[in-house]
């Protein structure tokens, strides 16, 4: 074999051990490199190397012209580390697999408090994102998502509102339910006791009695149902308010420690509230 061949071989070698090996193979550090929409594989490639996530900007504008992924590069929010290898950060960005952080919406949070939960991403601490997300009270599904960095606003609600429709599939979820579901939400801890609940709360509406629920004090000056949600319900609260459970109650209170006393008469329930809630 001819000299030169051989020197062109080893060069050729180190250049795809330099491609395959990470500059800092033990690292544990990641950090978000974003992509710019418009931006090509150039400025890509100086961006991570000034970053300090690859050895050298033409390493990676080799390997993606070669594999042909130059324009390819999809603008985006990334994860990255210098212990990825630069195929590995090339295949990522082609891949448009962009950082994405999970979300956890406990039940019975109102638009304001996922308002602040989703401020964990870049760009949703606007006031006018909160009164997007108050227009869609009580049909922000409670639930774990996992949300893309970038992802606009309006598609964030439709998550929700798309998975309160898949998990709510064949109910029949009028919006007075989910009013109604919003108050036994915040007013009761099991499905049982949300489901008496609910069977009182119909009964009152029905002969005009105000439902007086401390979650929401509108009920005590008015009759019937208040005209929105006043939280985001689970799926335990929508069924108690559909299917309510008929009882001989009309009362109830709950206690400081989670427990629903329930009371037939005005009277059993004045004996109560001096019981237990001294």
């Amino acid at each position: 074999m001819k000299k030169s061949s051989i020197v062109l071989i080893s060069i050729i070698g180190f250049f795809v051990l330099m491609i395959g090996l990470p500059k800092n193979p033990f690292s544990s550090k990641e950090a978000l490199f974003i992509i710019e929409k418009g931006e090509g594989s150039k400025i890509i490639a100086l961006n991570l190397e000034e970053d300090g996530m690859i050895w050298w900007t033409h390493l990676f504008r080799a390997y993606v012209l070669v594999r042909d992924t130059s324009d390819k590069l999809q603008a985006g929010t990334y994860r990255v580390s210098s212990s990825m290898s630069i195929f590995t950060i090339a295949e990522k960005f082609a891949a448009g697999d962009v950082a994405k952080e999970t979300i956890t919406i406990p039940e019975g949070f109102t638009a304001e408090q996922i308002w602040g939960r989703l401020q964990v991403l870049p760009g949703y601490g606007k006031a006018a994102d909160l009164a997007a997300l108050k227009e869609f009270e009580g049909m922000l599904f409670p639930d774990t998502y996992q949300i893309p960095y970038g992802l606009p606003l309006d598609k964030v609600i439709e998550m929700m509102i798309d998975n309160f429709w898949k998990k709510n599939e064949g109910l029949d979820t009028t919006r007075q339910v989910i009013v109604m579901a919003s108050l036994l939400e915040k007013e009761l801890r099991t499905k049982e006791d949300k489901e008496i609940a609910s069977g009182i709360l119909w009964k009152r509406i029905k002969i005009g009695m105000p439902l007086q629920v401390d979650v929401d004090m509108w009920t005590y000056q008015n009759t019937g149902l208040p005209a929105k949600p006043i939280c985001n319900p689970g799926l335990d609260s929508i069924e108690a308010a559909l299917y309510p459970k008929e009882s001989p109650y009309w009362y109830y209170l709950s206690t400081p420690d989670g427990k629903t006393i329930f009371s037939k008469t005005l009277e059993e329930h004045n004996i109560a509230r001096a019981k237990y809630l001294k």
